[in-house]
């Protein structure tokens, strides 16, 4: 069976995580969980060790400091491939992405490099959004396709699953951005590539 890391960078996530790692592990797809704290002032890795030392199943890195989502995943993403795992999937910490969407993100990945969580593939499918972020998330979309000609509608969305094969080929070490332009760039080094990828719909 092929193995599936979660990767869940977290900042300020007490009252999330235990929740949100017990849905994780709760999905049908063998998934393993990596929290990578910038340590928390608020006491997240604490919570993350606790939930460690009860399920083999959770991992947990440490960082000094806030370095940014995308530098986590990256470390994230380095923690896999040196581990041996197969698949990887990006995920935050608030529940904005829901768990319940992991088996149906994860199942392409047996045939496609990149498999990505779509809030746009069949309209506009996102709740409890203002009208101005809404406005902002489209228009940035928009921008990135036409700069990137990427063959997405959501260039933006952080909750995908990657083929780690397919991580190798783009040089992790190659990566510049920090923020979450970081999902644009990856998923763009991936295209450049030659790497499949799909969508599939979520909210």
């Amino acid at each position: 069976m092929a193995r599936l890391l979660v990767i869940v960078p977290t900042l300020n996530e007490r009252e999330n995580l235990p929740d949100l790692a017990a849905a994780i592990l709760g999905q049908p797809v063998g998934a393993e969980l990596l929290v990578v704290d910038d340590n928390s002032p608020d006491g997240t890795g604490v919570v993350a060790d606790e939930l460690a030392a009860r399920d083999a199943r959770i991992h947990v890195l440490h960082r000094p400091e806030r370095l940014g989502i995308g530098s986590a995943y990256v470390a994230g993403f380095q923690h896999a491939l040196a581990d041996g795992y197969d698949r990887v999937v990006t995920m935050d910490a608030d529940w904005s992405h829901d768990p319940a969407y992991l088996a149906a993100l994860v199942a392409p990945s047996e045939r496609v490099d990149l498999v990505v969580g779509s809030r746009y593939l069949h309209g506009i499918s996102v709740v409890n959004w203002s009208l101005a972020r809404l406005a902002l998330s489209s228009a940035g979309n928009a921008y990135v396709r036409m700069i990137t000609r990427l063959p997405l509608r959501d260039c933006t969305s952080g909750f995908q699953c990657i083929r780690t094969d397919a991580l190798r080929r783009i040089r992790l070490e190659h990566i510049h951005t920090n923020g979450y332009s970081f999902l644009v760039e990856v998923k763009y080094r991936l295209a450049r590539r030659g790497c499949s990828m799909v969508e599939v719909p979520i909210v």
